[in-house]
């Protein structure tokens, strides 16, 4: 059984690409303590119909820690961060990629894959903590603090990522902020994230006030509550509010969480982020307790397996960017990744 689940969740190789169709009594296997049975069955054609259309189209899937179960492991080739999903779309020889996640994560695998064809399923999904900054924030902020350089977080729109010096990640934000040798630092557009990095480093950072609209319900109380009541260990992601981070037992991106949790393997955990989440690591370790308070993301739950049929059927809601934007947005991201 633990074959199973561990199968249905592992990184494909290259070579593979494209995760075989895990079969009826696969999903039921792996998904049985997350999903219920007849969740499971209701979807089975249309995963089912999925991989016949990415076989068809030579087409891969990849998907957001924060997808549902069924997602992730009924038709996604790969799962993991936003970065990461981007960084196997552009290794892959797949001509076609399907992103289920949010709009600035297809922009993102588009800009690293400029020759492939990016699909992705709602183009609603878009993401409170992107739609918080704009180019022109950007521009203001460089005025006020002229010679200050500018990171912005890769949560961002294209045209956002343009005007900065250097992207980052919740993995790698404080690695990247003292890459770049300067006392003061304006880090866009997550506060929290800015604020975990100068706690960090000591270095003075600046923001811009935006925060994620999931991240950001999570408050120190859950935190002593849960501890208190089911002695529970305590993971944070960075863009909760300083109370919750201050609390926990540990403060990091999901796939820092994903490796605390393969190495450390904890009897009971409360994980503060997305909900789905918990889910999905529960697949790959059944032997741990996920407690929940539970904040869903819209925009990731307007992601479903009909729409991810739909526009490999059709290939539409292909993601477009002018070329001369791309080229300014790409070079903060080559940038971060040559570090």
């Amino acid at each position: 059984m633990a074959t199973i689940r561990q199968a249905m969740v592992a990184t494909p190789v290259l070579e593979g690409e494209r995760r075989p169709f895990p079969g009826r009594e696969g999903l039921f296997n792996s998904l049985a303590a997350v999903v219920p049975e007849a969740e499971i069955e209701l979807a089975l054609p249309l995963i089912e119909r999925v991989a016949e259309l990415k076989a068809s189209r030579d087409a891969v899937v990849v998907a957001h820690n924060y997808q549902v179960p069924l997602i992730t492991a009924g038709i996604a080739d790969f799962v993991g961060d936003s970065l990461a999903m981007a960084r196997f779309a552009s290794r892959c020889q797949a001509p076609v990629i399907v992103v289920c996640g949010v709009h600035f994560m297809a922009e993102s695998v588009k800009l690293l894959c400029p020759s492939k064809t990016v699909l992705l399923p709602n183009l609603a999904a878009g993401c409170s903590l992107a739609e918080s900054i704009a180019p022109q924030d950007i521009r203001a902020l460089r005025r006020s603090h002229p010679d200050t350089p500018v990171i912005t977080y890769v949560n961002t729109p294209a045209a956002v990522k343009a005007e900065s010096d250097i992207c980052c990640t919740s993995a790698n934000a404080v690695a990247v902020a003292r890459s770049l040798n300067a006392r003061r630092l304006i880090m866009v557009p997550d506060r929290h994230l800015a604020e975990h990095v100068a706690r960090s480093t000591g270095l003075e950072i600046i923001h811009s006030g935006g925060q994620c609209e999931v991240h950001a319900k999570y408050a120190g109380t859950d935190v002593a509550a849960y501890r208190e009541a089911m002695g529970a260990v305590v993971l944070a992601h960075p863009e909760c509010p300083r109370d919750v981070q201050e609390r926990a037992d540990f403060v990091g991106s999901t796939g820092a969480m994903d490796e605390y949790l393969e190495t450390r393997r904890p009897r009971r955990v409360l994980l503060l982020t997305e909900c789905s989440m918990a889910d999905n690591v529960s697949v790959r370790h059944p032997e741990i307790e996920f407690l929940k308070p539970c904040n869903l993301c819209g925009f990731m739950k307007a992601i479903t397996i009909e729409g991810v049929a739909q526009v490999l059927e059709g290939l539409c809601n292909r993601i477009e960017i002018d070329p001369l934007l791309a080229a300014r947005a790409r070079r903060p991201i080559e940038r971060m990744l040559a570090l």
